[in-house]
């Protein structure tokens, strides 16, 4: 294997000038073939103000790859018989409750939705608020904290522990993950790689109302060996499901807690994690036996993807980036004629009146609530007849907090335009990440 990546001179170099050239802190990567580590490597700063150097003991923040975490617990109590797959979860939605299965596969309906906080205290943002079903359950793929948060709940009720402790003593413990902790903060004495923003400021403590979507810790050793090991814990059926993905576009499926690719290249099974100071990925060649993992402590992914490249497509020959991007909104030109629409936004604050009116080309001027009309460009997508994002500020309680922007994505039906309106701050070079919060949004011709 070391032979197939270069010398591990020529890793080091790569490694430190991409650090470099991306403006990174540090980056930990971890390899491992047949369920053992045969390589682990750490470049830059855990900590730059105290200059302390990442190591392959560092342990980074894992974001969204906790969900691989979640969806492992999930088909343990399965193999259990403490939680049915195909049963609808408790509560009352718009259209029949989704089960753990759609909630695992993000095919639940409910929308997407992030909500981060940093100044200690009780969370300014109600994730209930959002806990409403955006389409029929099983109808299609959108990718859902919520749901992961669904699942965490169901769990604590199923086995009567916390999340947190189920997953230590049912998956780190069993499979030797000496580091992996859960919470907003690091539980264990282990060196913590600091999060930076893409410009390199500091993040404070990150809390979240869905922790069970992305509040794992680790380091890249104990990922590299999660890929490739957690599957000892199930049965095979179970694991069978596990890796069963519903495709989400051309290149790609989602499973359990995996992207799975299929079509040209060896398959590949992954899963990424990025938030406000994290870029993480997790991912497993099956016929190679081969599992890997990289950490960096930046919300730009920039570093981090310049060595997932450099290593998986050595170790994977015919290995391409769309086998690890889920993008499910292709976009296209915006097709709708000159004309204008009326109507509103629903959030939890009450309607916010919204007017359009389509220009020439792919201009589109748009007026919230009382506010100076604003000119945006605009596209489309398969899914949607406009989209198109602006400098615009929401005014309910949530979005205002951080939330500076907002998106459009409405379809045409007969004389509406009938979607979703995002309120969502556009990366972090200007103050922390922020929430992004989806509400409904109906436009009548006028």
């Amino acid at each position: 294997m070391l032979g197939e990546l270069g010398t591990l001179d020529t890793l080091d170099e790569f490694c430190t000038k991409t650090l470099a050239e991306h403006g990174c802190a540090s980056v930990s990567l971890a390899v491992a073939e047949h369920g053992e580590l045969v390589l682990t490597r750490a470049y830059g700063s855990a900590d730059v103000a105290t200059q302390q150097p990442a190591t392959p003991e560092t342990v980074y923040g894992l974001a969204s790859i906790t969900k691989a975490f979640t969806a492992t617990a999930v088909c343990l109590a399965a193999d259990e018989g403490l939680v049915d797959l195909d049963a609808p979860i408790p509560g009352s939605y718009r259209w029949t409750s989704p089960t753990p299965r759609q909630l695992l596969q993000h095919r639940g309906g409910f929308p997407a939705f992030y909500n981060f906080h940093y100044d200690g205290g009780p969370l300014p943002i109600d994730i209930d608020r959002y806990r409403t079903l955006v389409r029929e359950p099983g109808t299609d793929f959108e990718y859902s904290n919520i749901g992961y948060h669904e699942l965490g709940r169901l769990l604590e009720a199923a086995t009567g522990q916390d999340l947190g402790g189920y997953l230590r003593e049912r998956i780190a413990e069993p499979l030797g993950l000496t580091s992996f902790g859960y919470g907003s903060a690091y539980p264990g004495t282990a060196a913590v790689a600091q999060r930076y923003s893409a410009d390199g400021r500091a993040y404070a403590t990150c809390h979240s109302g869905h922790p069970a979507a992305g509040a794992g810790w680790a380091t890249a050793g104990d990922i590299a060996l999660f890929a490739r090991n957690a599957p000892r814990l199930l049965k095979p059926a179970t694991v069978a499901a596990m890796y069963d993905a519903v495709p989400i576009n051309e290149h790609l499926g989602y499973g359990f807690g995996r992207i799975v690719s299929h079509g040209a290249g060896p398959v590949i099974r992954s899963h990424g994690g990025g938030m406000g100071g994290i870029a993480a990925m997790m991912i497993e060649i099956p016929e190679r036996e081969t599992s890997l993992a990289v950490l960096a402590n930046s919300t730009n992914k920039a570093a981090r993807d310049a060595v997932i490249d450099h290593l998986v497509g050595k170790l994977a020959p015919g290995f391409h980036r769309d086998q690890l991007d889920p993008i499910t909104e292709r976009t296209r030109p915006m097709t709708l004629t000159r004309g204008e629409w009326a109507g509103e936004i629903s959030t939890p604050d009450g309607d916010i009146p919204l007017r359009i009116s389509v220009l020439t080309g792919d201009q589109v001027e748009v007026r919230l609530a009382d506010g100076p009309p604003v000119t945006a460009s605009a596209g489309a997508s398969q899914r949607w007849d406009l989209r198109l994002s602006a400098l615009l500020q929401l005014p309910t309680a949530d979005a205002r907090l951080n939330s500076p922007s907002l998106a459009l994505e409405l379809r045409a039906e007969q004389d509406r335009l009938v979607g979703r309106a995002s309120a969502f701050k556009d990366g972090d070079r200007e103050g922390r990440l922020g929430a992004y919060l989806i509400h409904p949004c109906v436009l009548r011709s006028r």
